[in-house]
């Protein structure tokens, strides 16, 4: 079924190992589906991003407030014992949260929220706010690929980058957490998949006229999803952490 403007919002949690392509991915959905975007178009909803608070430093070309909001240890402690958090987590020894008073009014005006978050923010997030998420996970097509786009970054140093792939079979373990499974194994495929999951739990996966270009395509775009859970990324997921 559709929803309108007075529904809540939907939690896109979207999860990956480092260096799997979350990030491209959730931009780029945000990109084309944001609030202002969808509004523009006369469509309810939209993407926000929520953005992250975390203790550890600022890299190149990031922005505080854009990409996270960067605060110091101590700051991060004085919102956790203020129960300011919806979730939070230590990740790389440095510490990462989701502010809840902003989610909360996001979803209850009918707003959606995008997550770029590990599976331990998912697990969080999905736990408090359980009808809400629409959890997705984002497979590498294999752990070489996954390791050459982590060297390819150039912002971690190699001891960095040697502790994300021991971490990231451990992450490929809680798959089965996810409603959604997507192999990154060709951007412009995985975004298309990412984009019809998004759209049939926003819009529904009966065809609406009345919504314009999207609501006229939102059959085909549950017949991409169906093909994706047909498409053996669940057996793909286990082949990567060796069970299968």
């Amino acid at each position: 079924m559709g929803r309108s403007t007075q529904d809540r919002g939907v939690l896109v949690i979207v999860s990956s190992p480092s260096g799997a392509g979350k990030t491209t991915l959730t931009r780029r959905l945000l990109a084309e589906h944001g609030a202002s975007s969808q509004a523009a178009a006369g469509l309810p909803g939209g993407l926000e991003f929520s953005v992250s608070y975390t203790t550890r430093p600022i890299r190149p070309g990031e922005v505080d407030g854009r990409d996270y909001h960067f605060v110091t240890t101590d700051r991060f402690e004085e919102m956790v014992r203020a129960g300011e958090f919806a979730e939070h987590a230590f990740v790389f020894q440095n510490r990462y949260g989701t502010a809840q008073a902003p989610v909360e009014a996001a979803l209850a005006r009918g707003h959606d929220v995008s997550f770029d978050v590990d599976w331990q923010g998912g697990a969080a997030l999905s736990a408090r706010w359980p009808v809400d998420a629409l959890k997705i996970f984002i497979l590498p097509p294999d752990l070489t690929t996954l390791e050459s786009r982590l060297k390819s970054r150039a912002t971690d140093a190699p001891d960095v980058v040697a502790r994300r792939l021991g971490k990231a079979r451990e992450e490929l373990e809680h798959y089965s957490e996810y409603q959604h499974l997507i192999v990154n194994d060709e951007v412009e495929r995985a975004y298309g998949v990412l984009r019809a999951i998004y759209l049939t739990r926003r819009y529904g996966t009966v065809d609406r006229p009345e919504l314009g270009d999207i609501g006229s395509s939102l059959s085909t775009l549950a017949a991409v999803v169906e093909a994706n859970h047909r498409s053996g990324a669940e057996a793909h997921a286990r082949r990567l952490v060796g069970q299968g």
